[in-house]
């Protein structure tokens, strides 16, 4: 008598222990995956251990990429260099290899999949993919449903990707549009910004609503001047992420605003955090890369303005007639 040979689990490696990795890790462990996430120190890796978590951890990056077919960086946006440049020796032309970060390179105002493309050896090139979406990490660890994006040049990637990670209660859909779900998901981090600006100066639903939609406007524009398809932006990756970010009292970005806005000083706000606001760093690289393409974008300067300039929120976005102004420029500009 034959036995017929167990098929083996799929292996997942996940790089950043974040909430957002942990996250990813428990969600696919779920579906029947091996995962292992890649610690910063063996100490770290050794107290996730304990916690008797679904999946194991390791601080080896060697020993956690061998065998594995889908490799995730999970970390935060100006940490994904690095995290590439230690991971790069040891990645092989089996693995698919996604980015689940939300920015853009603060020095050099690049997407996420270039920077990992910048630092694998061309042949790699062709398996990278993107995950994005209104995904609060929070919400999807205690079972509640949500939907993502997932992007890539070659659509075929994005399908195995997406057959991989889809799980009952999170869904996602696949594009070929990986300029767009990307921008969706760094730029409306800065709008959230704007939008916790409003809300901790109390100036209403109303008037939050108007910003959120000129500012959106922007995003859009700059979009498509990058080659971006609009469509995208109000989708999953665009709308549907920038609605949770800028509602949800889970946003890390909204927060930041919210304290601003009540005169906090952003050193004061990012050192009390545990976690990164991803929108104030891609804020700097957007103002930069809007100027390099002589853009004009009043909504979101202005944010910039408050983050880095010492403009005060109060000043900056109470007086609605010249916000409204501000949006009828650029529309005239835009068309």
């Amino acid at each position: 008598m034959v036995r017929k040979r167990q098929r083996e689990s799929p292996k997942a490696t996940i790089i950043g222990n974040t909430s957002w990795g942990n996250t990813l890790g428990a969600l696919l462990s779920d579906k029947g995956v091996e995962v292992r996430l890649v610690t910063r120190s063996a100490a770290e890796a050794e107290n996730l251990d304990q916690e008797r978590r679904s999946y194991s951890s390791t601080s080896h990056i060697e020993e956690a990429l061998s065998k594995a077919v889908l490799v995730i960086w999970a970390v935060p946006s100006q940490k994904l260099r690095e995290n590439v440049a230690q991971a790069k020796d040891y990645l092989t032309g089996s693995m698919l290899l996604m980015s689940a970060a939300k920015g853009l390179e603060v020095d050099s105002g690049k997407r996420m999949s270039e920077v990992l493309s910048e630092e694998i050896v061309p042949s790699l090139r062709g398996q990278i993919c993107v995950l994005s979406g209104p995904n609060l990490a929070g919400e999807i660890a205690q079972g509640l449903p949500a939907a993502s994006v997932i992007a890539a040049h070659d659509i075929a990637l994005a399908e195995r990707a997406r057959k991989l990670m889809e799980a009952p209660k999170f869904v996602i859909s696949s594009s070929d549009d990986v300029i767009g779900v990307e921008l969706g998901g760094a730029l409306k981090n800065i709008i959230a910004l704007g939008a916790g600006m409003m809300d901790g100066l109390g100036l209403g639903d109303n008037a939050k609503g108007a910003f959120i939609a000129w500012g959106w406007t922007e995003v859009v524009s700059l979009g498509v001047a990058l080659g971006a398809r609009a469509g995208t932006f109000y989708g999953l990756a665009g709308l549907g992420d920038l609605i949770t970010t800028c509602a949800s009292t889970l946003s890390r970005n909204h927060y930041v605003g919210f304290e601003l806005a009540k005169g906090r000083s952003l050193s004061q706000i990012s050192a009390s955090m545990p976690h990164v606001a991803e929108g104030v760093a891609t804020s700097a690289a957007v103002h930069r890369l809007a100027k390099n393409q002589g853009l004009k974008l009043p909504i979101i300067d202005l944010i910039h303005g408050v983050l880095f300039e010492a403009l005060p929120a109060s000043r900056a976005l109470t007086e609605f007639k010249e916000l409204a102004a501000s949006h009828y420029c650029s529309l005239a500009w835009a068309s």
